[in-house]
């Protein structure tokens, strides 16, 4: 079965590089933007053709800048820039992760313009050094800048007692000066928009008053509402009634369908802070729901969820998942509940990639054991774009997958973690496809993971809409039919309402 835009299994990918999310406003599986002829996109990796020339050693390559630098290509030619989805097909095997190529690679792609230096040929010395470099036997120039040879060895070793400075600032401290991501929508501060929600707060109030309940109301006002007019209709609802309407959807509603009225009534951040309560409290720990709130998050969401958890609750979210989680784990979630991750501007960097696949290969299969805070701490600060270039790369470089390998070292809720930050973001929109399966296949449907995924997935219609279109393509039927299989009722009309099925 042909999918347009996406190259078959088995068949070499086409000139261009590691696979990008498509955008927000871009339908899913759309034909690529125009963008310059092939002839000027070499493809990373080969394929048949020849490697360009090597500059010499210890020198960086033109167009690609040192490892920490702000890159000094413009847009266009930046390792890394974004580019049409990536034509991996849906519908192929799980172990497929992480083998998407990467995006399109502009390094050396074309000869600098008039002015600008080229790189000489392997193995000459550079320019500069040829000509200060003074003939065989001659002493160098003297110059006052440079001090003689035991002074100069002086001032560059630090004073006793103190470290050396460092050669390469934190990685962190690398994304700094790069755009912050902004907060998702529903996730940043109050705002005040353009939209009256007096009108749907009194249809909620009469749909609940007096004997008996009108569902259907109840589910075609809430669930096609975004969530700026969620909070909207909220702050009405207690203005007119002097109501919470919270409260009042569960003394009238039960079940799951009360559980999905709610999640949408509270809109996503505080949906997501009361799943992460409920899944940390009494005994036992629901990981999967910690990983499908906190993991894969913008630093952003991360602190927003961290704040609205002490406000509601007054605990701080760290000591509670502390006190449930344990080891290597807890270490493992304390990362990212740092909220340090790559912004996703940060660019793709060459060196940067290849020096975290050396350090993933070094803790993992090129060792007896295994670093697990390594590969945690590369998988979870580093944005959805390195990390696809990483999987990518790992998989060129060792002919295997990083998938296959995170499943061979590690195990359990460790595993599952891992797997959820490569997964999604490797491919976003197939990843949460294949989540809302697993809550309905085998005996029984986990409700609880379905009714909150779906909630979740669907504030953003276009993302939904792209959620939809994987999960035909791998599962070979479409999410409707599939939730009309094992829900029914009310909660089901109100699960196909958030999917964007009319009811």
């Amino acid at each position: 079965m042909s999918y347009p835009g996406y190259t078959p299994y088995g068949q070499p990918p086409p000139q261009g590089g590691y696979y990008q999310q498509p955008p927000a406003q871009q339908p899913y599986g759309a034909p690529p933007p125009p963008g310059p002829p092939p002839a000027q996109q070499p493809s990373y990796g080969g394929y048949g053709q020849p490697p360009p020339p090597q500059p010499p050693y210890g020198q960086q390559p033109y167009g690609q800048p040192a490892y920490g630098a702000p890159p000094a290509p413009p847009p266009a030619q930046q390792y890394g820039a974004p580019h049409a989805p990536s034509p991996q097909p849906y519908g192929a095997p799980a172990e497929l992760y992480g083998s998407h190529p990467p995006p399109p690679q502009q390094h050396n792609a074309a000869p600098p313009p008039a002015g600008q230096y080229y790189p000489p040929p392997y193995g000459a010395p550079p320019p500069q050094q040829q000509q200060q470099q003074p003939g065989y036997g001659q002493y160098p120039p003297a110059s006052s800048a440079q001090p003689p040879y035991g002074q100069q060895q002086q001032q560059q070793q630090p004073p006793y007692g103190q470290p050396p400075p460092q050669q390469y600032p934190p990685y962190a401290q690398q994304q700094q000066h790069y755009p912050p991501t902004p907060p998702s929508l529903g996730y940043g501060p109050p705002q005040m928009i353009a939209w009256n929600g007096d009108a749907d707060a009194n249809a909620l109030r009469a749909a609940m008053r007096g004997f008996g309940t009108d569902e259907k109301a109840l589910i075609r006002i809430l669930a096609p509402k975004d969530p700026l007019q969620i909070a909207t209709i909220r702050d009405a609802y207690t203005r007119l009634h002097r109501r919470d309407l919270v409260a009042d959807l569960k003394s009238e509603t039960s079940g799951w369908f009360e559980a999905g009225l709610m999640a949408l009534a509270r809109g996503p951040l505080l949906a997501d802070v009361h799943l992460l309560r409920e899944a940390m409290a009494g005994v036992g720990t629901k990981e999967k729901a910690l990983n499908d709130v906190l993991l894969g998050r913008s630093n952003a969401d991360m602190q927003a969820i961290k704040s609205e958890y002490h406000r509601v609750f007054h605990r701080r979210l760290e000591d509670d998942v502390r006190s449930d989680l344990s080891m290597k784990t807890e270490r493992h979630f304390m990362i990212v509940l740092s909220a340090q991750r790559a912004e996703d501007s940060a660019p793709v960097v060459k060196g940067d990639v290849d020096r975290d696949v050396d350090d993933l290969y070094n803790a993992t299969e090129g060792k007896i054991g295994t670093d697990e805070m390594k590969v945690c701490s590369i998988l979870s600060r580093r944005n959805d774009n390195q990390i696809r270039a990483i999987a990518y790369e790992y998989q060129r470089r060792y002919a295997r997958n990083l998938e296959d390998v995170i499943r061979k070292e590690f195990s359990g809720h460790m595993e599952d973690a891992l797997l959820f930050q490569l997964r999604n973001a490797v491919d976003k929109y197939m990843h949460h496809a294949i989540l809302l399966e697993a809550t309905m296949a085998g005996a029984g449907t986990k409700d609880y993971l379905l009714v909150s995924r779906i909630v979740r997935y669907h504030w953003d219609p276009n993302h939904m809409a792209n959620v939809r279109a994987a999960y035909e393509k791998r599962f070979h039927r479409s999410l409707a039919s599939r939730i009309k299989g094992e829900t029914s009722g009310d909660y089901e009309r109100l699960l196909l309402a958030c999917i964007g099925e009319r009811v």
